[in-house]
């Protein structure tokens, strides 16, 4: 075999393996045995303003209505509050066993209360569930003092992390959620910070499925009745006012699939706790959510040009899940659109290409693929060996075409 059939051969074999679509099956569908397909009725219609159903890990939305209009969301507000302290203890800039002094601005609060005392101390553990669970908007202020000097300041926190998180409809003026001209969300928007809640700091979440907090001898029950009637219900929060109405924030986990409900604008703390029931059953009733990948499984090993190796681990940075009808899982398939020119050096995370799933024709999903692991630049020989090989398979290739 001569130098040039040699340096060809090798070309070819190069070419082939960094084709830009691999077809790859889901690892879920290979588990799975067909049934029959769910036929899925009309989504429920509901006595409120707005309303969405969306899945917590995969993030799709199953229901919405008037999702995105601006409303009042009352003390659905402190699910911020709420997130902003949870962030803070996650980054170790405050602890649960903190001392926050209790000032008469906080005292004063109006509206629902924990009811701490001015000149106080409690601790920031009580102050939160005294936000999450009873709502209290005096230990809303303590919180928001403690943590940013006072409630404005934090309210610009507030708006810098919603703006952050991707929530387009929404603006704070208070930690709290009483009436002001210029607070408003949307169900949308509270339905990303609930999924951000949940999965950003797992480790608190148990507050928010607690059905009484005592304080100071006042006993307070959480005013989500979800929280009795339904053992799959763990979270999140209620709120209402005159303008806002009665609104509830829920979550719910059955097997492997949660889901978040926001329902806004309805009548009566009864109709809210009705209307969220109907959109959790049908959510669960007819969807289902599968976890197609683990987060840095590996999916490819394309070719790597002028690496000190030939190959690279290719995979995703978070786990994928995906939420279709249910019984239509055998329907999956996943293709990986990977970039034909690989060139050293790569670092671990940078983006090589993308991962499509699809359901029958449809694509239900893209997410990004990335480099696993570091790949540095080969030797000036290696270098100059692939340059070579590259030129030929560009040549067979244009040959082939």
């Amino acid at each position: 075999m001569t130098i040039f059939n040699a340096i060809r051969r090798s070309a070819r074999l190069c070419l082939f393996a960094t084709v830009t679509a691999v077809a790859l099956p889901v690892t879920a569908s290979a588990q799975v045995i067909p049934q029959p397909q769910t036929i899925i009725p009309a989504a429920p219609q509901l006595a409120a303003s707005s309303w969405i159903l969306m899945d917590a890990n995969s993030g799709r939305i199953l229901v919405e209505h008037n999702a995105d209009e601006r409303l009042p969301p009352a003390s659905i507000t402190k699910l911020m509050t709420a997130y902003l302290v949870e962030r803070e203890l996650d980054r170790g800039t405050i602890n649960l066993e903190d001392m926050v002094n209790i000032s008469e601005t906080a005292w004063r609060t109006g509206g629902s209360k924990m009811f701490i005392e001015v000149g106080d101390q409690v601790s920031v553990d009580d102050l939160l569930h005294g936000i999450i669970i009873v709502s209290g908007n005096d230990a809303s202020v303590a919180m928001a003092e403690h943590l940013a000097g006072g409630e404005t300041p934090f309210a610009d926190l507030m708006n810098q992390h919603a703006d952050r998180l991707g929530m387009r409809n929404t603006h704070f003026e208070n930690a709290t959620g009483l009436p002001h001209d210029n607070h408003y969300s949307s169900a949308h928007d509270l339905a990303l910070l609930s999924q951000h809640i949940i999965n950003d700091y797992p480790e608190h979440y148990a507050v928010y499925s607690q059905r009484n907090f005592s304080y100071g001898g006042i006993d307070q029950p959480n005013r989500n009745r979800l929280l009795w009637r339904d053992p799959t219900v763990d979270g999140l929060k209620t709120g209402w006012t005159n303008a806002a109405g009665y609104c509830l924030v829920a979550s719910a986990q059955r097997e492997d699939m949660r889901l978040i409900s926001v329902v806004m604008g309805t009548n009566s703390e009864e109709a809210r706790a009705q209307e969220t029931q109907k959109l959790l059953s049908y959510g669960f009733r007819f969807f289902e959510t599968m976890k197609l990948y683990e987060r840095g499984a590996v999916l490819a090993t394309p070719r790597v040009w002028g690496g000190e190796t030939n190959e690279l681990r290719v995979g995703v940075d978070e786990e994928v899940y995906m939420t279709l009808p249910r019984n239509r899982n055998e329907e999956l398939r996943a293709r990986l659109n990977l970039r034909e020119d690989l060139q050293a050096p790569i670092a671990v995370g940078d983006e090589v290409g993308t991962l499509e799933v699809y359901l029958g024709d449809e694509m239900v999903g893209e997410r990004q693929l990335t480099a696993l692991e570091n790949v540095e630049e080969g030797g000036l020989f290696k270098r100059l060996f692939d340059q070579v090989r590259r030129f030929f398979s560009g040549l067979i290739s244009n040959f082939t075409d």
